[in-house]
């Protein structure tokens, strides 16, 4: 298969293109950034070269990877985050549904963090009394700043264009997989390496992960259609425990990992306090026949 990925020089991109490859696709990589796995530089924002560069490659499949991300609202105003996120997605999908186009499934990197609003965000400082259990039900969906609505409309421009022209479209919200720093409040009384793995409970899965599922999501959009999944490690928790992963989340983690204190402990790590939020990616194991291969017993595992 031809394979346009989009965001081919970043963090995601780095993986999977080399995996695609692996399987046999001849795979094009289109990036502002140059690189190793970056064929093309360029910018989804330039229409015509992307029409340009789809037909010349006879691109059957698109894996829309590209975006201003969180990171970049402190060095990027918000009419870059449209032009990028909203207009470059629509260049896309434009000339993926244009006459004489040979694609017939595309797949949108989208992003958990425009599930959360401030209200989420607040957590137990706004009233919370219980952590938020999230999967693809929640709603109303108020993304809290510029990444997230810009992502959001570009859900929606997808959603769109799956209605009038038919074409397979999977929508793949990933959590946390970027190597930066955490930028949540406790993560301050930890190192980084102990935030990211204390994450995996709830919020975080492997670069490579993130890069399987768009494997995955390739073989199946053109029998699924269109649809919409988080894409995270699963989750030990269940909705019974989200009141008191709130007020006290080392002892709901001790429940199913008893000896994980002691493996912390060996490091001089701890756990979250509280925790806030859980995501729920059952729904992709069960549609979509993914499941992340890393989660906290793994990364327990790796301690030990």
């Amino acid at each position: 298969m031809r394979i346009l990925v989009t965001g081919s020089s970043g963090w995601l991109g780095q993986s999977l293109v080399p995996r695609l490859q692996r399987d046999g696709h001849l795979v094009t990589g289109l990036d502002p950034e140059p690189g190793p796995t970056t064929a093309i530089v360029g910018s989804v924002v330039d229409r015509a070269m992307v029409g340009r560069l789809m037909r010349e490659q006879g691109i059957e499949a698109v894996v829309h990877a590209a975006a201003r991300h969180k990171p970049h609202i402190e060095t990027h105003d918000n009419s870059e985050f449209v032009a990028v996120n909203v207009q470059g997605t629509l260049n896309l999908l434009e000339e993926a549904v244009a006459p004489g186009s040979r694609v017939d499934r595309f797949i949108f990197t989208s992003t958990t963090s425009l599930m959360i609003s401030q209200r989420i965000r607040d957590g137990k400082a706004g009233g919370a009394r219980e952590a938020i259990w999230i999967d693809e039900t929640l709603s109303p969906l108020e993304p809290r700043n510029i990444y997230g609505v810009t992502k959001r409309a570009a859900e929606e421009l997808c959603r769109l264009f799956h209605h009038l022209h038919r074409l397979p479209i999977l929508i793949l919200r990933t959590s946390r997989f970027f190597p930066e720093a955490d930028d949540m409040a406790h993560a301050i009384a930890q190192s980084d390496e102990n935030t990211k793995a204390n994450e995996f409970l709830f919020r975080r899965l492997t670069v490579e992960d993130a890069a399987e599922s768009h494997v995955v999501a390739l073989d199946r959009a053109q029998e699924l259609g269109f649809d919409t999944f988080i894409i995270s490690s699963m989750t030990p928790f269940s909705p019974s425990d989200c009141g008191e992963l709130l007020v006290d989340a080392p002892s709901v983690v001790a429940r199913y990992f008893p000896g994980y204190r002691k493996l912390y402990a060996q490091r001089g790590w701890t756990m979250f306090d509280s925790i806030d939020r859980v995501y729920d990616p059952g729904k992709a194991q069960r549609k979509l026949g993914f499941v992340c291969k890393t989660g906290f017993r793994e990364v327990l595992e790796s301690l030990a």
